[in-house]
């Protein structure tokens, strides 16, 4: 994408009504929205979050086929979320939102109990090990997910990475969280939740054309 379609992307953003742009001051200090989600859909239906959403493929598709849940995707990078963004304004989507941010301020912009489910979509592996801070599922950000979730709230990991699908399981199993639901190739298992296979990102896709099985984990968050 050329630097001239990123700014482009970038003005449009700060029109739509369903991007929110914080600097990551107003984040940390005392976020207007946190534990305030309801006022911004304007309802008190449950709350999905993206994390990492890139394009927003999956936050659209889900939100078209469950109206009755509030979606919000979350990134760092605007321009890719701007398709997204657009679509459902395009499409009179009253249930769906992103926010340009990085992950880890996540429990400064969710209170306690506010969210009822999460998605990680085809997050960066982070397989060196002075990256281990960065990866999705390590504990810091599993306790962060967990002091938002509401306590039927659940986490969904969709991936590539077979390192990244077994140092979750691993991690999961050796600190006593529940797993609902763990499969190493979803396109090849007769148990795969529709959620998880009738949805496909762009680089999904890709990721299917060279052969790379895509698995998925359901778990929920004991602390």
């Amino acid at each position: 994408m050329g630097s001239k379609n990123k700014l482009k992307r970038f003005r449009e953003n700060e029109t739509f009504e369903n991007v929110i742009q914080p600097t990551r001051e107003e984040v940390v200090n005392n976020f207007s929205l946190k534990g305030k989600w309801n006022t911004f859909f304007k309802n008190d239906n449950p709350i999905v979050l993206e994390l990492g959403c890139g394009k927003g493929e999956y936050t659209i598709a889900l939100a078209e086929k469950n109206p009755n849940k509030n979606y919000i995707g979350i990134d760092i990078k605007g321009a890719r979320f701007w398709r997204g963004a657009k679509t459902a304004i395009d499409n009179n989507m009253n249930n769906v939102a992103f926010i340009r941010t990085q992950i880890e301020l996540i429990d400064c912009i969710f209170d306690v109990n506010e969210v009822d489910e999460i998605w990680i979509t085809f997050p960066d592996p982070q397989i060196k090990y002075k990256r281990t801070k960065h990866r999705l599922t390590n504990t810091d950000f599993l306790k962060k997910y967990h002091g938002i979730l509401k306590q039927d709230g659940v986490v969904n990991l969709k991936t590539d990475s077979e390192f990244m699908h077994g140092y979750t399981l691993g991690l999961l199993h050796g600190e006593g969280h529940e797993i609902l639901h763990a499969n190493h190739d979803v396109y090849k298992n007769y148990y795969s939740p529709e959620e998880v296979t009738g949805t496909q990102t762009f680089y999904e896709q890709q990721y299917l054309e060279q052969g790379k099985p895509i698995t998925y984990i359901k778990f929920k968050l004991k602390y």
